[in-house]
């Protein structure tokens, strides 16, 4: 499914080196101030143990797990909405993408070089967040003028007109650097300004870069960043990025194993990263299983099975039939489908069904 979550924060604060431990895709960086002057952009998978699971019972010839994909922008900084420091292009960079992560420098060194010269993300989100207010600014000032211009239209001035009380709530609140998200659209005002793609309006979380001392118990930086996230409705994660990369590093699964286990950790911060990003998106799984391959399959929350088989296949959305339902834990809880059928949990859903995260599900359809 091709929806990415964009990176984005000042220059050199880790941006790129957990890019590059994400998607395993080496990128340019640097110690001083824009290094990166286009957007690299990565697939990384999914872990899920739901579907190693599926993978021990049902011996595939192949598991193929879900992705997400990610976008490494290039850092912003003071007077990038006016296209200062290439300003521009990596705002456009953020408009193509679905969510952002804000990555927020939270670790001290005097051999990385801060843009700001001082270590503050309360300072730091302010300024990304003004610039992102600004940049939607200006498209809203560029939207407000073709509504004018379509008021003296008679068949479109009623439309005309409510896409400028909807503007009239959004730029007030940008002026003072509030995201459009935080305004509480309806989904018709939403919908009427959705080809403003604006930047604000896109759900977002903050991803704290520490130092390894960091990871153990955070400091007044991580403190910071966590206070401004509860404050908006969101989640802020610790990872150390250079700690992930040295991860990523190690092949031996054991060897891995112990050196997050020498840090008190389960997983990795990474993982944490990208199943909050895959939610974010509003994304989720189902599952087809049997002896060719066990698969992970991206759906949209709250899609009927219609729309969820057409992930699969467009044939089969068009010439959806019924679906043949049970769920993860029905086949962790009998072992096989036919104990499944034995205790009434094999279900045949029809067109109105809502897919439900960790379906396990087997489309008929005719052509």
């Amino acid at each position: 499914m091709a929806l990415n979550c964009g990176i984005l924060g000042l220059p050199n604060v880790g941006k790129s080196t957990i890019f590059s431990a994400l998607c395993s895709t080496p990128v340019e960086t640097a110690k001083y101030p824009s290094s990166t002057v286009k957007a690299n952009v990565g697939i990384t998978n999914i872990s899920d143990p739901r579907l190693d699971k599926l993978s021990a019972i049902f011996l595939p010839d192949k598991t193929i797990p879900a992705t997400v994909g990610f976008v490494d922008i290039a850092g912003l900084q003071k007077g990038s909405s006016r296209g200062e420091g290439l300003g521009n292009q990596f705002l456009s960079h953020i408009r193509d993408a679905a969510v952002y992560t804000h990555v927020v420098r939270c670790f001290d060194s005097s051999d990385i070089f801060h843009v700001n010269e001082k270590i503050d993300p309360a300072s730091d989100i302010e300024t990304i967040d003004i610039e992102l207010a600004l940049a939607d600014l200006q498209t809203a000032a560029k939207r407000r003028e073709r509504a004018e211009k379509t008021l003296k239209n008679p068949a479109e001035k009623k439309s005309a007109e409510f896409v400028l009380s909807i503007l009239d709530k959004i730029c007030p609140a940008l002026e003072e650097a509030q995201p459009v998200r935080s305004l509480g659209l309806t989904n018709e005002e939403k919908a009427a300004v959705y080809d403003c793609h604006f930047i604000t309006a896109k759900p977002q979380l903050y991803v704290c870069n520490v130092d390894e001392e960091g990871i153990k118990s955070g400091n007044v930086y991580t403190e910071a960043v966590k206070k401004r996230a509860l404050s908006e409705g969101t989640e802020a994660i610790s990872i150390c990025g250079k700690f992930e990369s040295d991860l990523c590093g190690i092949e031996d699964p054991e060897e891995k194993k112990a050196f997050l286990e020498d840090l008190g950790l389960k997983e990795t911060g990474l993982s944490t990263l990208i199943h909050s990003a895959y939610k974010l998106l509003g994304l989720r799984s189902f599952f087809t299983t049997g002896k060719d391959e066990c698969r992970a399959w991206t759906f949209h929350a709250g899609d009927t099975a219609p729309k969820a088989a057409g992930v699969i296949h467009k044939d089969f959305e068009k010439g959806f039939i019924k679906a043949e339902v049970y769920t993860c834990d029905d086949i962790f809880l009998y072992g096989t489908e036919a104990k499944i059928k034995e205790a009434g949990k094999y279900r045949l859903e029809g067109r109105e069904y809502i897919v439900q995260d960790g379906d396990i599900i087997f489309f008929k359809f005719n052509i």
